[in-house]
């Protein structure tokens, strides 16, 4: 039994009347008691001030709010996902004979509150009007109001109202479970003009949707918003944050997922606000690294760009960075409590650096010895799930792991095929390319990507079925601009050409701008074989 909010100003007889209220028991089947009713609207009158009960479902009053004349704030009950509703409502006072507002059922929805009733009050202190509306699931707006009651002139039977909520709520939590109880995330993406030139924000979502995929988490609902500028506190601004909590309500959402990289103080607020757990583009492919990665290069590599990612973020621990990780977006070798120290982590980031040293080194002589044997080096690039790792075992005749999902093979992995005339080449599958490869990633999967240095060769393998693969193509050769491999003679593959039909199979076949073909069904193989032994073997590419 506490008394809260705006208490300055006020004497201590004044609080102590305030106390003595909240030890009264309201009748568990009526909205509110008429005595209990006209003490609190007087209280409120006098003090020119709004006056809130948080009451059980027993009658017992929990907590007594004192507001303004135009409102209270309700403390932030944290979110949970769990079939337990808080069996809590709040009554409390209008000093202007105003009806529910907006504000009233968002807090109503939102904080998961079993009923809110407004008591309007007259001219002379005394109750006039309750207004209400009651939790509703059922409900695409989430509330259902109530017809206006007259004090102890009740049309409504509380417990009837519970008993509905129970089952509605239930319905719901039923409705939106999922057996695998795979998180449910709303996917946000923010895009200013010169964003929004580079890439269409449908065209991002739909990826950022396929990543999700790839890390067990199911997308129940999108926000896309353009804006001039990002806000620089939440991004997306107060208002549209408030419509993403109601949303995350009704969608009994668990997870925000950001189409960006956010600093460490906006995933901080944003997480406040909310009371959700905040994952960034970064993070959700890191967690995918972290999945996918089998060997102990790719598992290091993985750990260090985790870390690297966390250290800024130690900095700006508070309570609310517990939903910034563990589960998606925390998991893998990488993951590390948040009470670690600051200086743990560089510590660790730097063992992970010499270990990788290490690793560098042992692939510079493993470079070496190619180079001394004459075994020209094809690698594999293209952007990931262009089908990279099946045109490797179709290739090679390997069983090298491959699934339809982003980033499936993680870890380098090289083959040999031997041509005619005891020809033999080294074939290299490589991580996959994404638009905008966080740095932190670039920077981690260097030791990865300076082996596409020493190819002689590189096939860029397309999916021909992707309805973005001249933007994907773009992307590619941007990145290997950027790493210096433009210079590299490339081959461009149209994979998975058995998903084509019509009139755009027919183009993509009669081309002579690339080679198509079906990694999965070995059709178009031949030609391949053929252009990488005359690249090869008959032109004037330089060994090394």
């Amino acid at each position: 039994m506490i008394v809260i909010g705006n208490l300055e100003g006020l004497k201590p007889s004044q609080i102590d009347k305030l106390k003595k209220l909240t030890r009264r028991k309201i009748d568990e089947n009526v909205m509110i008691n008429p005595e209990i009713a006209k003490e609190i609207s007087l209280v409120s009158y006098q003090l020119f001030r709004q006056i809130g009960l948080l009451v059980e479902r027993s009658g017992k009053i929990k907590t007594l709010i004192v507001g303004d004349d135009k409102r209270i704030l309700i403390p932030q009950f944290q979110r949970e996902r769990s079939n337990r509703l808080k069996e809590l409502r709040l009554i409390h006072t209008h000093l202007k004979k105003e009806f529910l507002t907006e504000e009233d059922l968002y807090d109503l929805t939102l904080l998961q509150l079993d009923l809110i009733s407004a008591i309007t009050i007259d001219h002379n202190g005394m109750p006039d009007t309750i207004f209400s509306a009651r939790l509703s699931p059922a409900n695409p707006k989430g509330y259902e109001l109530l017809e206006p009651e007259k004090l102890g002139h009740y049309k409504y039977k509380l417990k009837e109202i519970f008993s509905l909520i129970d089952i509605e709520y239930k319905d719901f939590v039923e409705s939106t479970k999922i057996a695998s109880s795979l998180p449910r995330a709303i996917l946000v993406g923010v895009y200013t003009p010169e964003m929004r030139k580079k890439r269409k924000p449908e065209d991002s979502i739909l990826e950022l949707k396929e990543l999700c995929r790839t890390a067990g988490v199911i997308p129940v609902e999108t926000v896309i918003q353009k804006k001039d500028k990002i806000e620089p506190s939440t991004v997306i601004g107060s208002g549209k944050l408030k419509e993403i909590c109601f949303l995350a309500v009704q969608k009994n959402a668990d997870l925000l997922i950001f189409d960006r990289e956010l600093s460490p103080g906006q995933a901080i607020k944003i997480s406040k606000e909310t009371n959700l757990k905040i994952i960034d583009r970064t993070q959700l492919i890191l967690d995918i690294f972290a999945k996918h990665a089998k060997t102990r290069d790719g598992k290091l590599q993985v750990e260090l760009a985790q870390l690297k990612y966390l250290k800024g973020r130690l900095s700006e621990k508070d309570d609310n960075m517990s939903r910034l990780t563990g589960g998606i977006g925390g998991r893998g070798p990488g993951e590390t409590k948040l009470e670690i120290g600051k200086r743990r982590v560089e510590e660790k980031i730097h063992r992970l650096e010499q270990e990788l040293k290490k690793i560098k080194q042992r692939r510079e002589i493993n470079r070496q010895s190619r180079k001394e044997s004459g075994i020209p080096v094809i690698s594999i690039v293209g952007y990931t799930n262009s089908g990279k790792s099946t045109l490797l075992n179709t290739l090679t005749q390997s069983d090298v792991y491959t699934e339809n999902l982003l980033f499936a093979t993680l870890d380098p992995t090289t083959r040999r095929i031997r041509f005619p005339e005891e020809k033999e080449v080294i074939v290299a599958d490589t991580v996959g390319f994404i638009y905008d490869l966080p740095p932190e990633l670039q920077k981690a999967f260097e030791a990865t990507l300076e082996e596409l240095q020493y190819s002689n060769l590189l096939i860029h393998c397309v999916d021909a079925s992707d309805p973005l693969r001249d933007l994907k193509i773009q992307d590619v050769n941007l990145i290997l601009e950027n790493l210096n491999l433009s210079h590299i003679p490339q081959i461009l593959v149209y994979n998975k050409i058995d998903k084509l039909e019509g009139k755009e199979k027919e183009m993509i076949l009669n081309s002579n701008n690339w080679i198509s073909i079906s990694a999965l069904y070995k059709i178009g193989l031949d030609k391949l074989l053929k252009k990488i032994e005359d690249e090869l073997f008959f032109s004037k590419i330089k060994m090394y």
